[in-house]
């Protein structure tokens, strides 16, 4: 079971709610069950039992309470998974542990702008179906330290192919990357700023991918 939670206390995404109804669609593809919340009660022990994965779609700022984040800790320990997309990690900056299972928090930006992926890795689920270079628009994420000795980066941006501004990060820019933490399963993709975003192939294989991953059911 696919748990989507998708709320904000600060900068909202006008694609959230677009981006909600793509995953239920998938779910729908794919024979998942899904629900999608924006309710941080969900948080407790007993509300996240039935879940295998939850997906942190475009959070921002303070989202849970401490003793919700307790029960997204106990969740990650107890062998499940979580997935963020794009502002995911721009979200409870404050919140170390939460940091690490992320991979890196959120700094900067440029504007929307098509830019190269680089595919570093097709071995894992979201990435199978890519072929290098890639190329998209979209808000590309800069981030506030490199989180490669931490994960496994699966893309990465040529910076040479946009203007990153104050998000650059150099010639190592992981953007979408995977890793096992805290006894459970972590991944991340700084893609999907837009709603265009959430009508793309590639971009819903790839996120579909991350949760089927993430959640146990696929290697």
């Amino acid at each position: 079971m696919v748990l989507v939670f998708s709320r904000t206390s600060g900068y909202r995404h006008v694609s959230i709610e677009v981006g909600v109804q793509a995953l239920q669609n998938l779910a729908a593809e794919r024979g998942w069950t899904l629900s999608a919340t924006e309710d941080p009660t969900v948080f407790s022990d007993a509300g996240l039992e039935s879940y295998n994965v939850i997906v942190f779609l475009n959070t921002n700022d303070e989202v849970l309470e401490e003793n919700q984040q307790a029960a997204l800790e106990a969740f990650i320990r107890s062998g499940k998974g979580y997935v963020g997309i794009h502002a995911a990690s721009a979200t409870e900056y404050a919140w170390a542990w939460y940091g690490e299972l992320v991979g890196a928090f959120f700094n900067a930006h440029p504007n929307v702008q098509p830019a190269t992926i680089i595919v570093e890795d097709t071995s894992h689920p979201s990435t199978a179906h890519l072929s290098g270079p890639w190329t998209r628009t979209d808000e590309w994420y800069g981030f506030s330290t490199n989180p490669r000795d931490k994960v496994n980066v699966l893309l990465s941006l040529d910076e040479q192919s946009y203007a990153p501004g104050e998000g650059a990060m150099g010639d190592d820019h992981p953007i979408a990357w995977y890793h096992e933490f805290d006894g459970g399963r972590s991944f991340y993709t700084g893609l999907g700023h837009t709603t265009e975003s959430y009508a793309e192939a590639a971009f819903l294989e790839h996120v579909a991918g991350g949760i089927e991953w993430a959640s146990g059911a696929r290697q």
